[in-house]
């Protein structure tokens, strides 16, 4: 009999979550439009549960144009509009012409740096930071890093990338691994 896999216990038993957290939580991402996705969903997330943006994540791939910073940055007030009637999707306001300009903000860093990925693997040598976290509590909100590049991205214009914010944005892409040592993803990613 096969033994089950130990993982963090953030996902529960949630299939969707525990799918999320084996494929994709802690994998360094590389891919401009991956990258630009996860900015406007964890944008989104302020506030509410990544349980909740996961299962949106479809209507928000839908809605956001397959997350491509072109056209999204040209979203103009009808598209605004129809974002505000999508049930599918956090209908606030303030996130939504926080995508559509960060969208834009998104644009000129490509265009200063090459690419986006370049600009923000920057802050970590382009290599993860390997923590060794025991346990949920030894998990920060945020860190000193996570400040300087929250500063950065929002002298660049970007907005609803605060601490926080940029901290989970770090462990989804990978540029963090804080897979728990107990979790078979730690060694894994």
């Amino acid at each position: 009999m096969t033994k089950p896999k130990t993982r963090c216990p953030w996902p529960g038993e949630h299939e969707f979550y525990v799918r999320y957290h084996d494929e994709e939580w802690g994998v360094p991402l590389h891919d401009d439009r991956k990258l630009f996705e996860f900015l406007v969903l964890e944008g989104a997330q302020a506030g509410l549960s990544w349980a909740t943006i996961l299962r949106k994540r479809e209507a928000y791939r839908k809605a956001f144009a397959g997350f491509d910073p072109q056209k999204v940055a040209r979203f103009d007030a009808r598209d605004v509009r129809r974002l505000l009637g999508d049930a599918g999707i956090v209908r606030n306001r303030a996130k939504i012409a926080a995508a559509i300009g960060n969208a834009k903000a998104f644009l000129e860093v490509q265009r200063e740096f090459g690419s986006f990925d370049r600009y923000i693997w920057a802050f970590v040598d382009g290599r993860p930071i390997v923590n060794r976290r025991r346990t949920l509590a030894d998990l920060p909100a945020r860190t000193p890093l996570s400040d300087r590049i929250s500063k950065d991205l929002r002298d660049r214009g970007f907005r609803f990338v605060g601490s926080t914010i940029v901290y989970a944005h770090m462990q989804a892409t990978g540029m963090v691994n804080d897979h728990l040592v107990s979790c078979f993803r730690h060694r894994e990613v």
